[in-house]
Order: structure tokens, then C-alpha cells, then sequence
């Protein structure tokens, strides 16, 4: 606003245009000139003494007083020497005050005394009469309280704001230490449990070719399926994103592989519909293909024997769509935004008995970010369940 003035009075010229000028132009260039080693005295403070608190009180203090000065100054001069006309600047300052800064018990009292000894001695030099000057020394003291009220106020609120961000700040920090104990913890009974898994897979190898029956078989199977769980626990509990090493793969022949190898492993339906066209994308192959056996598996385990599941392969304008529809048992739409939790609870027994930690799913959608991709899902009860793998397409 100082400088507003001070440049429309270098275009226009004219001292006739504000009344009591010469004296509003001397708190103009008090104002400019204060605020300017106010602002280069508080960058020195921060550049050399970020750490002195003391100092930066004093700073701010004086930079309240100033404000408080300068705002009674303009209103004392608009008012024609006669504060009981105009008392709009003062105002302002007041509420700049409270609004932006926060001052301490003892700052606020002393600012509220000096501002009111101040405005009382500029009453008294005012040349008004007796009943005035005491009607506006009266109004001077409320002036005051509300300069201390209204920052007390804001103080409390700012306080209290203050006292809830370093709340929350260290239940985070207490959450991330919790979460980081929690990985170290998991990944430490995940790695010497697989020490022991292996003498077990291959003892149980060695016994099966010498003497092949049921319990050994069931043994293998058990210990396999237990190696799949502890890989996909460490795969879960990993906090850093690994870069993936992607090539581009031929999709089409790509998912023509997964699909036959789970018709040789099983003789359930697994159908495959790809376009004619060859559909490039860079991927990572063992990564992707985690992802749809997993998919696949899902959906075999929440289906009939008689019921097949369904892969194709789409292209979009924006992105190539890979979808696993079945026509299962479905999700009920409760648990369906709880499906891609790490360790969710949204996990079901299959048909066959089958059960499962909550992981797949999870592990499944990380990989999809991983490609810059996403794992979406649709689902109604009893009428089947479409998961849908989002690449993004790669122009060459």
C-alpha cells in the first residue's frame, strides 16, 4: 500500500489530492524504509541465527510494534489529527496482528500497554476537549483488550493446531517403527524358515524316488506350497519399489504359453480369445507371469470343476487390457475394496478347502504399479468374477 501511494504521487504530482499530506508522506517513507530493514534484518536472522529463539521474539516483536505503529500513525492522519473520525488502519493493524502472528503471555501485554499509552498520548496532543480526549482514551483501552483478545484467541487455535500436527506426526513416526520391526521380524522367520523347507523338499525327493508313495508325495506338496507362502510373505513385506527389468514381449505368444501350461498342469477349461494382430509391451516376464497364475489360480479355486476361465487380450486407444473372468462363487461386494490389502482379511477358503494369507492379491497389484500399469477388479455374487490387468500402450 506504501508504495501504491508513493508511485501514485510521482505520476500525478499533486500535493493537493490527501489531505494532511506532507504529514501522511513522512509516515509513508517511515514505513517503506522500516519495513525494508525489518524484512533484510529477519533474512540475516534466518541465514546466521536460525536457531537463536531469543532473537527471533525480538524481531517479531518489534515487527508487531511497527505494524501497530504505523496503521495508528495513518489512521491519525486520515482522521484530520481527530482519531474519533477514522479509525480504519488501526483496525487492520490490529487484526493483522492477531491473524498472522503469535506472540507470547508477556509480548501481547506489553504490546497492548504500549499501543494504549501511545494512542493515549497522540488523544492528549490531539488539541480536543476534555470530553473527547476521555471518550477516546476510553475507546484506547478497548482498543487494547481487543488487540490482546483477538491475538490470544488465534494463539489458542494456533496452539492447539500445533499441538495436533506433532500429535499425528509422532503416531506416524510410531507407526513406521512399528512397520519397519514388523518387516525386519517377518523377514527374519521367513529366511530361516526356508533353511529347514529345503532338507525337508529335498530329503522327501530323495525318499519319493526310492520308494514312491502317498505320504512322501504329500510331504513335497505340503513343503512346496509352504516355500510359495514364505516367498510371497518376503515379496509382501518389502518396502522399496524395485525397478523392474522389462523387455518387449510379444503378448499374444506370451499368454499362448501360461494359458497351455496350466491346461497340461490341470484339467480344467482355461480358454485363451487374443487378437489376430501381435500386441507388444515391455514387461517382465516372470513378474507378469506370477500375476496371471496367480489370477488364474483365484479363479479355478472359486469355480466349479465344469465352469472354464477365460483369458483375452484387448487393446485400447490408451492402454492393453488382459482379462481372467470366471464364473465362480464371485466377491460379496463388502469385501471387495479390502481384496488388495497386504494380509487381508478379505481372504476366503476355496471350494476344495483351499486357503490362502491374504498376499496374492496384494503381491499382484504391487507388480501392475511396478509396470506402470493397475489390477482392477469386478465382481458380483454368484454370478462370477472379472479381474483386469491395465498396461500401458507403448507406441513404437
Amino acid at each position: 500500500m506504501a508504495l501504491a501511494f508513493r508511485t501514485c504521487y510521482i505520476i500525478f504530482r499533486s500535493d493537493e489530492l490527501l489531505v494532511n499530506y506532507t504529514a501522511y508522506s513522512n509516515i509513508n517513507w517511515v514505513q517503506m524504509g522500516g519495513t525494508f530493514l525489518l524484512l533484510v534484518s529477519s533474512s540475516l536472522l534466518l541465514k546466521y541465527a536460525p536457531h537463536h529463539y531469543k532473537l527471533k521474539r525480538i524481531v517479531t516483536l518489534l515487527f508487531v510494534l511497527f505494524v501497530l505503529c504505523i496503521t495508528l500513525s495513518v489512521s491519525y492522519t486520515f482522521s484530520l489529527h481527530n482519531t474519533k473520525n477514522n479509525l480504519m488502519m488501526f483496525l487492520v493493524g490490529i487484526v493483522t496482528v492477531s491473524l498472522f502472528f503469535s506472540l507470547e503471555l508477556v509480548e501481547i501485554v506489553g504490546a497492548s500497554v504500549f499501543i494504549v499509552l501511545l494512542y493515549s498520548t497522540l488523544i492528549i496532543r490531539a488539541g480536543i476537549s476534555i470530553n473527547d480526549q476521555i471518550m477516546n482514551i476510553f475507546a484506547g483501552f478497548i482498543l487494547g483488550f481487543i488487540l490482546y483478545s483477538f491475538s490470544r484467541y488465534s494463539y489458542y487455535f494456533k496452539s492447539q493446531h500445533f499441538v495436533r500436527l506433532k500429535q499425528l506426526e509422532e503416531k506416524n513416526q510410531e507407526i513406521e517403527r512399528l512397520l519397519i520391526q514388523q518387516g525386519e521380524i517377518l523377514g527374519f522367520v521367513a529366511h530361516d524358515l526356508r533353511n529347514p523347507l529345503n532338507n525337508i523338499e529335498a530329503l522327501s525327493g530323495m525318499l519319493y524316488e526310492e520308494n514312491p508313495n502317498e505320504e512322501l508325495r504329500h510331504i513335497m506338496v505340503a513343503t512346496d506350497k509352504a516355500k510359495s507362502m514364505i516367498n510371497d510373505l518376503i515379496v509382501a513385506i518389502k518396502t522399496d519399489t524395485v525397478e523392474l527389468d522389462k523387455q518387449a514381449e510379444n503378448l499374444n505368444s506370451f499368454l499362448e504359453a501360461v494359458v497351455q501350461k496350466w491346461k497340461s498342469n490341470s484339467a480344467r477349461n482355461v480358454t485363451l480369445q487374443i487378437a489376430e494382430e501381435a500386441v507388444y509391451a515391455p514387461i517382465n516376464a516372470y513378474k507378469m507371469e506370477r500375476v496371471l497364475d496367480n489370477l488364474i489360480s483365484n479363479a479355478l479355486k472359486f469355480s466349479a470343476t465344469d465352469q472354464e476361465v477365460a483369458v483375452s487380450l484387448t487393446t485400447r486407444p490408451e492402454n492393453i487390457l488382459i482379462q481372467v473372468a470366471d464364473q465362480g462363487i464371485g466377491i460379496p461386494e463388502n469385501l471387495i475394496p479390502f481384496i488388495f490389502q497386504q494380509f487381508s482379511q478379505a481372504g476366503r477358503t476355496g471350494l476344495n478347502g483351499e486357503k490362502s494369507l491374504g498376499l496374492g492379491l496384494h503381491i499382484s497389484k504391487k507388480i501392475m504399479h511396478q509396470h506402470g500399469g493397475d489390477l482392477l477388479v469386478r465382481s458380483k455374487e454368484n454370478q462370477g468374477t472379472v479381474f483386469t490387468i491395465s498396461l500401458p500402450l507403448v507406441i513404437s
